[in-house]
């Protein structure tokens, strides 16, 4: 993360986008400048700016002569997600392991580590810090592919991964006992340098992620 201050314009960009991911900002909604002046203290230039830049990376969508709206969810998006997510993410991990060093390892274990003790917690019915959870998942994920050496192939999967998580928040429920272990045998795979089991689990984590958050957007009011 960067050190610097934020401007006025990536602090907006980044609140309007996390409420959109974790649903403060319903898929549909209508985004009026009037109400998102109000909410985040920021200009309508600044916010005309904000929403045009996520709609670019396709978190709002921007109607001609109708405005601004949170890019609405369906099956078939996350469906395409996952697989996109698939792409990148085997991808960048097979060149992250065959390329990590000794602070990758260090980085990795202690990203594992937090990870685990809240999936425990979680696991023992302590759902009351699922915002940490799914934070520290990510930095999980991103330990894992970190040293795959490329800053493009990171930001795309940065993007991917928050389009996914934002489906996760709509209709969280955690998986439980297979999703820890699945976390593990990344994590003991990675370390070992084991390319083709980190991969196939991996993939089998997301796919199994998947038809665990599509069964429960069936239950979803539509």
């Amino acid at each position: 993360m960067s050190q610097t201050a934020p401007t006025v314009g990536s602090s907006t960009y980044e609140r309007i986008k996390h409420d959109i991911i974790f649903g403060e900002l319903a898929p549909g909604v209508k985004l009026k400048l009037d109400g998102l002046r109000d909410r985040y203290a920021a200009s309508v230039s600044t916010l005309r700016e904000t929403l045009n830049r996520l709609a670019s990376e396709g978190f709002v969508q921007a109607a001609e002569q109708r405005g601004f709206f949170v890019r609405p969810v369906s099956a078939t998006d996350l469906t395409e997600i996952a697989e996109l997510r698939i792409l990148l993410e085997c991808s960048a991990l097979e060149t992250s392991i065959a390329c990590g060093d000794a602070d990758w390892e260090g980085n990795l274990v202690a990203a594992h580590h937090k990870l685990h003790l809240i999936e425990q917690k979680m696991l023992d019915g302590d759902k009351s810090q699922k915002e940490l959870w799914k934070r520290y998942d990510w930095e999980f994920h991103q330990a894992l592919i970190q040293a795959c050496n490329s800053e493009n192939l990171l930001t795309l999967h940065g993007t991917i991964f928050d389009k996914y998580l934002r489906y996760q928040m709509l209709v969280l429920t955690h998986r439980g006992a297979p999703a820890i272990e699945e976390h593990k045998s990344m994590f003991d795979a990675a370390l070992a340098r084991d390319v083709a089991t980190a991969k196939r689990v991996l993939e089998g984590h997301i796919r199994s992620g998947l038809k665990h958050t599509l069964s429960a957007m069936k239950d979803l009011p539509s």
